[in-house]
């Protein structure tokens, strides 16, 4: 077992934030304010970021247990990260991430296993797991393969025949670099010119989700960011890491998002609050999928409503 303290400041939110363009208020030095009934009184980071810090951490852990020579030989090809949000984390305050020793399972397959979590003032903020595995534990029966090339549609707009929104990135060195940093992961591991280094972090380009979910609501929705805000619950990513080492610098990123009908036999933990769950998937533009997602979210005045009725 490891256990390593951090701090994130605010710097570290601006930088993140701006290079994900995720433009949620819950970030925002400034606009934080304007959000009704905030009751995180001030930014806080970003779940992505806290993504990203544990697997520039699970990278030194693996580097330190020679667990990559394992890895290689079983061909684990795929990075799964499995988190739930327990509580906001605010910039400026100590906690600490720890990491369980590895579990090595092979039935049904091979499979490194590591339970990881985040506390903060003797809170939770953060549990679940890292794994690695051949084949993707989220949305491995999704076929993308009907899909027309999605090099010819336009951004922002509904792949026909499909529930899916598309949302066209371009990844760039330079944000993938600044990501890192304000997730307090070293880039020249990651990132290093004079070494002819260039390898995409596995988080970063999931991170970019964040900001099509954003643009969808705004789109499709006319969401209101103020009055109806939005929280995360749960990521559960996988991503193809042999895919990954394709990415380079101002390569496309087709990112799909589906959201599912909400519904009573899914709720947050242990309350009647219907989760909002999306799909989203990472096409390379030779139609690759880098990264299968599917993420939970809940709006912020049902959690404070669920909260009042229990203080009564």
């Amino acid at each position: 077992m490891t256990e390593e303290k951090f701090i994130f400041n605010q710097i570290h939110i601006e930088a993140t934030r701006n290079a994900s363009d995720d433009f949620n208020l819950f970030h925002d030095k400034h606009k934080w304010l304007q959000i009704t009934h905030n009751p995180f009184k001030g930014p806080i980071v970003l779940g992505f970021q806290l993504n990203t810090l544990i697997e520039y951490q699970m990278r030194l852990y693996r580097d330190a247990h020679h667990e990559n020579q394992i890895i290689a030989e079983n061909e684990l090809h795929y990075s799964n990260y499995q988190t739930t949000f327990v509580n906001a984390l605010r910039p400026d305050r100590e906690f600490h991430l720890n990491i369980k020793k590895t579990l090595i399972k092979t039935i049904p397959e091979l499979t490194l296993a590591n339970r990881v979590s985040i506390k903060s003032d003797n809170k939770t903020v953060l549990l679940g797991f890292k794994k690695e595995t051949k084949k993707p534990l989220f949305l491995s029966d999704t076929d993308l393969s009907i899909l027309p090339d999605l090099n010819d549609l336009p951004d922002c707009s509904t792949v026909a025949g499909t529930e899916f929104f598309l949302k066209r990135k371009y990844v760039n060195n330079g944000n993938a670099k600044n990501f890192l940093s304000g997730s307090l992961a070293e880039q020249s591991d990651y990132f290093d010119e004079l070494a002819g280094l260039a390898h995409y972090p596995e988080i970063f380009p999931c991170s970019l989700s964040s900001g099509a979910l954003l643009e969808k609501a705004q789109i499709e929705d006319n969401h209101d960011f103020k009055r109806n805000p939005m929280v995360y619950t749960s990521h559960s990513i996988s991503v193809n890491r042999n895919h990954l080492k394709l990415l380079k610098n101002n390569d496309k990123l087709h990112i799909l998002v589906k959201q599912l009908p909400e519904s009573k036999t899914q709720t947050l933990n242990q309350t009647n609050i219907m989760l909002r769950i999306y799909e989203c998937f990472g096409v390379l533009e030779g139609g690759e999928v880098l990264f299968r997602m599917r993420m939970c979210l809940v709006p912020l005045e049902e959690i404070l409503n669920n909260l009042n009725k229990k203080s009564q």
